[in-house]
């Protein structure tokens, strides 16, 4: 696995580690958190990212709208920062992630929120960084420095948080706990082996990346990945929306890879690829030992990044200088 290029791995090995011991430095802004928020319940939260980030808020929708049955919405940055048009946010709770913290449209839009009464909470790995400055609510994720441009760790991380605010929020002892395995678990994760599909997506020109539920931001955010770090296009869907027009593109040996949810939308995921095979697509499907269905789709995600740096590996891409990125990306 390339112990000549160690970045990229060694960090998706430490995070573990970083969420073993995250708890050490958030649960004390958490409970400031969570408190405010039972004082004046929102009716609505909004969240703030982009590139992986977004994907971390995806899955903060799913945990906070499954949990708490409050809407969770997410931003568009330019309408602040192009268009310079406030929104009515007073009493609602906005939460931006970002590892960074520097994105100036994240900045821009967290600075009119809390203008706007907002209550602003931000997950950020650099404290010292402008979005933390600005919010009135700092969640470290506590990632440790990340160096490599794709973002590995620090999603993990990010979803770790946005776990331990759901459980707190919640009051969710099966979450609470689950939390308490997650680290051994990750490392379980790392080791599990994809069989086949290092040999299938070696030769693949696109695939689909498909979940539902907790996956759904897992899905997302491998198709990034196959993206920026294996030069591979791939697409993300919904195991719904894939059948409402996407499903067209499926040939015999097309690569689909799913990643299948351990909870009630499991059963959505289990027809599609039961269509899937009947339509002899080539169905990837990592397999890894159930827990809670929230912390598996983190598992799910721990196991898929070390296959990428394979995969890239095995296609000949150098995966710790993606073409055109840098670390800092910085929108408007």
């Amino acid at each position: 696995m390339g112990a000549h290029q160690p970045g990229i791995m060694a960090e998706i090995a430490e995070a573990p580690e970083a969420v073993r011991r995250q708890s050490q430095h958030l649960m004390a802004p958490l409970q400031i958190l969570v408190e405010r928020c039972r004082r004046t319940p929102p009716r609505v939260v909004v969240t703030c990212a982009r590139g992986s980030s977004a994907h971390a808020a995806t899955f903060g929708k799913h945990l906070i709208e499954r949990h708490l049955g409050i809407p969770v919405a997410p931003a568009a940055p330019n309408i602040v920062s192009v268009y310079r048009q406030p929104l009515c946010l007073n009493d609602q709770l906005f939460l931006a992630i970002s590892q960074s913290g520097r994105s100036d449209d994240l900045i821009e839009f967290t600075t009119m929120a809390r203008a706007e009464g907002a209550l602003t909470a931000c997950i950020v790995n650099d404290l010292n960084s402008p979005l933390a400055d600005v919010s009135e609510i700092v969640l470290p994720m506590n990632a440790g420095p990340e160096l490599s441009i794709a973002a590995t760790k620090s999603f993990v991380a990010t979803l770790a948080a946005l776990l331990r605010l759901t459980a707190l929020w919640a009051d969710d002892d099966a979450l609470s706990r689950a939390l308490e395995r997650l680290p051994d678990r990750l490392i379980a994760a790392s080791k599990i082996d994809w069989g086949s599909a290092l040999g299938v997506l070696s030769q693949a020109s696109s695939l689909v990346t498909i979940g539902r539920g907790p996956t759904l931001a897992i899905a997302r955010e491998a198709a990034l990945k196959l993206k920026e770090v294996c030069d591979l296009q791939a697409e993300p869907f919904s195991s719904a929306e894939f059948q409402h027009g996407p499903m067209a593109l499926v040939t015999a040996h097309y690569p689909v890879l799913l990643f299948m949810s351990t909870d009630e939308a499991g059963e959505s995921l289990r027809n599609l690829a039961a269509d899937l095979r009947q339509k002899r697509a080539v169905l990837l499907m990592p397999d890894m030992q159930r827990d809670h269905p929230d912390a598996d789709a983190a598992c799910l995600i721990q196991s898929f990044y070390g296959f990428a740096v394979r995969l890239a590996e095995r296609r000949g891409v150098g995966h710790e200088h993606p073409r055109h990125l840098q670390k800092v990306t910085r929108t408007r």
